[in-house]
């Protein structure tokens, strides 16, 4: 279990995180969800190792890794970005970290990975031969590879539409079960993280609105902000998908 006590974070003494306490059980999926400037990214890089608190402790299956740095966490992440090398191709891509650490998988547990994840065709692509989601797969494999304690997730269906948004959404899902992988997800997306999360937690100005099941969320928010940002985020897409709509159908 991951747990974050009491957590306080400030810059140049503007307080982003302001005292913030979340339980994450076991090959849980949460997403961390709010507005722009709200916290997101620095709960999501306090827990990675980014970033240090000012106070309050983080634990992990009951030790404390409030000062444990990055590399000895265990945790990994997959970046908005993707962060792929453009030189290699898209194996050697998957294969990168086992460079430094060869025994954490074997080649038929990297293949298991790869197949998962439907890659196979794929292996000898360039980066810039790749669709968007298919980097995306890539970024997750290289990722699971490396078996991390947590997967942590920046936004990471943003920059992706309709059917391969879905299909990486359902290899988040089936990574997660699989592998009773806790994952941690930042995203600006009601609707992505209602229906793809176990637990979700909004956060607003630094504080926590709101942290329970989505039907919860739907169903008994805890107060008006979470109402109104939950509305009228649904709303705004689809008055965004409506509009779409109208424009193709003007020019069909």
């Amino acid at each position: 279990m991951l747990e974050l006590k009491n957590i306080v974070k400030k810059y140049d003494g503007v307080t982003i995180l302001d005292h913030v306490s979340l339980d994450i059980q076991k090959g849980e999926i949460v997403s961390i969800l709010g507005p722009s400037g709200s916290g997101k990214t620095t709960l999501l890089n306090l827990i990675l190792g980014i970033t240090d608190v000012n106070s309050g402790t983080i634990h992990y299956d009951g030790e404390d890794i409030t000062n444990v740095p990055m590399e000895k966490r265990g945790f990994n992440i997959v970046f908005q970005d993707y962060a792929l090398f453009p030189n290699l191709n898209a194996y050697e891509n998957i294969v990168y970290g086992l460079r430094n650490k060869p025994d954490i998988s074997t080649k038929e547990e990297v293949n298991e990975f790869i197949h998962l994840l439907g890659l196979e065709e794929h292996l000898d692509k360039k980066i810039d031969q790749l669709s968007g989601g298919q980097k995306q797969r890539v970024a997750l494999a290289r990722t699971m590879v490396m078996k991390p304690k947590i997967l942590l997730l920046d936004e990471p269906l943003s920059a992706l539409d309709g059917v391969i948004k879905e299909s990486i959404k359902s290899k988040i899902k089936e990574i997660a079960r699989e592998f009773d992988l806790t994952t941690i997800i930042v995203t600006h997306d009601p609707e992505e993280a209602l229906t793809l999360s176990d637990q979700v937690l909004i956060i607003n100005e630094g504080k926590i609105s709101q942290y329970g099941k989505p039907s919860e969320i739907i169903n008994k928010p805890e107060n008006s902000f979470v109402e109104n940002f939950i509305l009228n985020q649904l709303e705004i897409k689809r008055n965004n998908i409506y509009n779409l709509f109208e424009r193709c159908t003007a020019t069909a």
